[in-house]
């Protein structure tokens, strides 16, 4: 197949198109390279990426609509898998019209192109934020979501609603994938686990919000990647579909700094914050639907992933 990946130098769509690569689908990367992290790093990625036959790599900004038509008329893609985004909750707090121009005018140019190209199946990325301050865990797709509580998780949720609508409207079929936070090699500078790491291996405090009374579901990338695929390639799955991607296993902060330390062979200066605008105290994922339809079963625990996090982050790092 021919497959369009948004945010290719990205650490989800650097993963995902690896492994489309791998087995021989082409894929043609687009990504807009923004600074919003280190640079490096993503162009590192694309470099990887770029080995392959296959690959075409597009610099390009997924809010420029006359360029993102041109994209969908001259390529002619088989499917589309959307994990361009500007990310982080709590970036959002101060940068409210990066999130408004990527993530929703982005995704409406996205959308557009489907429509009018006959793409077969767009699968695109949420976010476990859309839940706001629920308090039921695990979160099931069933739950009500219509009170996020920062403008990240509402430019997420918006995501859905649109593609509601080139359903309904189009027939456009649409698949929504919940990430819940996604960790593992060649991840993201602005996360817990490369910032706990970096910190504590430069003997800097590490910051740790809601005083460490937090719970995540982290979920190990490469699980994160089948469930992306399982999404593109499954029959039988409605034209409209959303489905959570965690580990259904709440993992509590401070015991994810103290496996870090034990890793590390060195203790956490921890400079304990209140909770930040926009963050929530814990998630987990109710991973019901995504078994039964995509056949998801995530298989890495952080007793796994999080050695094979800094086992990478020190060759990266040649340390």
């Amino acid at each position: 197949m021919k497959i369009l990946v948004t945010g290719s130098a990205g650490f989800i769509g650097f993963h995902v198109a690896k492994h489309l690569l791998e087995r021989g689908d082409e894929v043609v990367g687009l990504d807009n390279f923004n600074p919003y992290y280190s640079v490096t790093i993503k162009e590192d990625r694309n470099r990887i990426l770029e080995k392959y036959r296959g690959y075409t790599c597009i610099r390009s900004d997924i809010s420029e609509a006359s360029l993102m038509r041109k994209l969908f008329t001259d390529e002619k893609f088989d499917i589309v898998c959307h994990l361009a985004a500007q990310a982080g909750v709590r970036y959002s707090i101060d940068h409210p019209h990066d999130y408004v121009n990527s993530n929703m005018l982005g995704f409406l140019n996205i959308l557009e192109g489907c429509r009018h190209n006959n793409i077969s199946r767009l699968v695109y990325a949420s976010s476990s934020s859309v839940y706001g301050g629920n308090t039921k865990l695990p979160f099931s797709e069933a739950d009500n979501v219509d009170t996020p509580i920062s403008l990240y998780a509402a430019s997420k949720k918006s995501d859905e609603l649109m593609a509601h609508c080139y359903t309904h409207l189009y027939g456009v079929q649409t698949v929504g994938l919940r990430f819940f936070t996604v960790y593992g090699p060649w991840g993201r500078p602005d996360m817990a686990m490369w910032l706990f790491t970096d910190a504590i291996l430069n003997n800097r405090p590490i910051r740790v919000f809601n005083k460490g009374d937090m719970q995540r579901d982290f979920t190990y990338v490469d699980d994160i990647v089948q469930g992306v695929i399982a999404s593109l390639d499954k029959g039988g799955l409605d034209q409209y579909e959303v489905f959570n991607l965690g580990n259904n296993n709440s993992e509590d902060l401070m015991g994810l700094i103290g496996i870090i330390e034990e890793i590390l062979g060195k203790g956490a200066e921890k400079e304990l914050l209140p909770m930040q605008p926009g963050d929530v105290k814990a998630t987990c994922a109710d991973i019901t639907q995504a078994k039964n339809k995509l056949g998801f079963e995530p298989k890495t625990k952080i007793t796994k992933g999080v050695p094979e996090f800094i086992e990478w982050y020190k060759e990266y790092f040649s340390l």
